[in-house]
């Protein structure tokens, strides 16, 4: 922990009682290693869902408008981004309350610093339809804008469903486009590999369960 997070989240998260999250399980867990002396039972938490409707929002940003400070929480590392905490800090914002943004190792930036892949031009798909028309229709049309504009694509899919989007991702990209796996990131079994397509086929990973970005590049 002590290398990935530096002192000012860890000071931040110490002094904080009112968190939003997105799981408030491994939220927990994660405020706990990260200061393991504050106390569990102060901690007021929501748990924010991307369904969640704007009455529960409002709910979420009452200990803000008392004048209390709050922190989001993402569970990638990166609050906002590729997570529903967008939600909130819009509303933040419409509410007139200051914002600030802190960041913590985000597996989206990780991955593509590792790839070898463009850094300047860059777009996040997320995920990616799971029809196999749609899906295939979409890694079609992301390998033509990636080719025409030089733009890394970097997706996610649920853990569960990464071995079949690998197996997607080799039958419908061009046997030359650059494709980077990245999974596990910052854990013991980080594994980061960027290959042509076509040199895929005989090494795959086995990424079941594992948290994978995917990244390619026409």
């Amino acid at each position: 922990m002590d290398e990935i997070f530096p002192g000012i989240i860890k000071n931040i998260i110490s002094r904080l009682t009112y968190f939003i999250v997105e799981n408030e399980k491994t939220a927990r867990r994660f405020i706990k290693q990260l200061c393991p002396k504050k106390k569990q039972s102060e901690l007021v938490i929501f748990q924010l869902d991307k369904h969640d409707k704007s009455a529960y929002l409002e709910e979420f940003v009452q200990p803000l408008l008392q004048g209390k400070d709050m922190g989001l929480l993402s569970e990638a590392g990166l609050p906002a981004v590729a997570d529903p905490g967008s939600l909130v800090v819009a509303l933040a914002h419409k509410k007139n309350i200051p914002v600030k943004p802190l960041v913590g190792p985000s597996s989206l930036m990780l991955a593509l610093m590792a790839s070898g892949m463009n850094g300047q031009k860059f777009s996040f798909e997320g995920y990616l339809p799971k029809e196999s028309g749609s899906l295939k229709k979409q890694i079609k049309h992301l390998q033509q804008l990636s080719a025409r504009d030089q733009r890394a694509i970097i997706c996610i899919e649920t853990p569960y469903r990464n071995n079949k989007l690998l197996e997607n991702f080799l039958k419908f990209l061009h046997p030359d486009t650059r494709l980077c796996v990245a999974t596990d990131l910052t854990l013991a079994t980080e594994y980061i590999k960027t290959l042509p397509v076509h040199k895929w086929h005989k090494q795959k990973p086995d990424l079941h369960k594992r948290p994978t970005v995917f990244i390619f590049q026409a």
